[in-house]
């Protein structure tokens, strides 16, 4: 097979259409220093910067950096979380400049600032079920309080204050509504209303800030990560493999297939980019929205 190689022969472009809107698929985006990890999510801060989470086994590999920072560009900036971070599962960036990593294996949600540095957590380290039991996914709302995916090992949601007091949990296993297989990713929205992926039952369920169940969509494959826009719309990998966006209403507003095999993680640029963590094969992928 011929390879894409300076004037001999041109990469196409490839364009996907995503409800009313067109995007441009980049990949890969951005680059960083040979590392041991394969990426499985991203985030994005106030400032447009990109923060990679890179995964390891903790009990085999080096202690590379487990979150690699990008320009808006997508130029290195730095890493950091080997000393700090054992197995990297999935972040987010919250509105007060600060990093929540989920290190699922050892049980807790550290905070950290941009550069690295601890300053606190949710769960006791090394310790299941104090509350967690290998947790997944974590976002902070608009209203401060911090919900927490609990779904490796568990089926729950927890919900903690913006100064991590325990407020409340919800779920147990089942397929009924506000019970979980594996709920494996959760996203929260302006309105109040918390989504929440329940890969294993092939849906996103969808509950107000207090945990009551509104609602339930169920026209997934394998979902796998979860991100939200400010118009409330919810957008959900699944593995079939597509990217689907949905309206405040739970309302089908367009899907396309912008990766090879999936994406572990999602998240939107500021101007209307978006980011997609795809693990096989390791890499960002971005789409550029088109005008």
């Amino acid at each position: 097979m011929t390879p894409y190689k300076d004037d001999l022969l041109p990469a196409p472009e490839l364009i996907v259409a995503l409800g009313d809107a067109r995007y441009l698929v980049e990949r890969p985006f951005g680059s960083w220093p040979q590392n041991a990890g394969f990426v499985t999510d991203v985030t994005v801060d106030s400032r447009g910067h990109v923060f990679v989470m890179l995964r390891h086994d903790p009990l085999t590999q080096p202690n590379d950096p487990r979150v690699v920072e990008l320009s808006p560009e997508g130029d290195y900036l730095g890493g950091w979380g080997g000393d700090l971070i054992a197995d990297s599962h999935m972040l987010t960036a919250d509105a007060q400049g600060r990093i929540l990593c989920v290190d699922r294996d050892m049980h807790e949600i550290i905070i950290c600032s941009v550069t690295g540095e601890r300053l606190g957590g949710l769960g006791q380290r090394g310790e299941p079920l104090a509350p967690f039991n290998h947790p997944t996914d974590v976002h902070v709302s608009a209203w401060g309080d911090i919900y927490v995916a609990d779904g490796y090992a568990a089926s729950r949601v927890h919900r903690f204050s913006a100064y991590g007091v325990h407020i409340q949990s919800w779920g147990e296993h089942g397929d009924g509504d506000g019970q979980f297989g594996w709920p494996h990713a959760i996203w929260t929205h302006a309105d109040g209303r918390v989504v929440v992926v329940d890969r294993t039952h092939d849906r996103v369920q969808v509950f107000d800030r207090n945990g009551n169940h509104l609602a339930s969509w169920t026209h997934f494959r394998d979902p796998v990560a979860i991100w939200g826009d400010e118009a409330g719309n919810t957008y959900v990998t699944d593995t079939q493999p597509t990217l689907q966006k949905i309206g405040p209403m739970g309302e089908k507003l367009g899907r396309c297939r912008p990766f090879l095999m999936g994406a572990h993680g999602i998240f939107g640029m500021p101007g209307g980019d978006i980011l997609l963590a795809e693990s096989s094969p390791s890499r960002l992928t971005r789409l550029r929205l088109l005008d």
